[in-house]
């Protein structure tokens, strides 16, 4: 099996609000898409905004209820100023804030935050883990 991951997608309640509000943050979707599933590129993976009914029927899993499952969606910063910044701009759009942003015992700075369905993300700046030309994190 291939060692990445390509594609993660995100069960939303309303796509049209959902896709709003990844747009108001500057996110541009792919012209392709926002019918019935909406892409974002997002460095050299994606997030795939998709009806929660349509993906638990795709998964199998139609009338249960889906869990976080202990899963956080991670964008990282090239500095540490922007970890802030990036939180007060998701929260500005209706984001709900889970952590606020916090200097790390590993060096870094860190907040978490969920968006209009409850996913829970986390924006760090992690100093050991540089940032390609692309935003991809480079592993050392």
């Amino acid at each position: 099996m291939n060692q990445r991951l390509s594609l993660v997608t995100l069960g939303v309640r309303d796509l049209n609000k959902a896709r709003s509000f990844y747009e108001s943050l500057g996110w541009h979707p792919s012209p392709a898409s926002c019918e019935q599933v909406c892409f974002f590129q997002t460095g050299s993976m994606a997030i795939a905004l998709y009806p929660m009914d349509a993906l638990l029927g795709d998964s199998g899993k139609k009338g249960t209820v889906p869990v976080a499952g202990g899963i956080t969606l991670g964008i990282n910063v090239p500095l540490r100023e922007e970890v802030d910044r990036e939180l007060a701009i998701v929260l500005s759009r209706g984001a709900t804030l889970l952590q606020p942003a916090i200097d790390t015992p590993w060096g870094g700075r860190t907040a978490y935050f969920a968006d209009l369905d409850g996913h829970p993300w986390e924006i760090t700046w992690a100093p050991m883990f540089p940032l390609g030309p692309k935003g991809e994190l480079l592993l050392p």
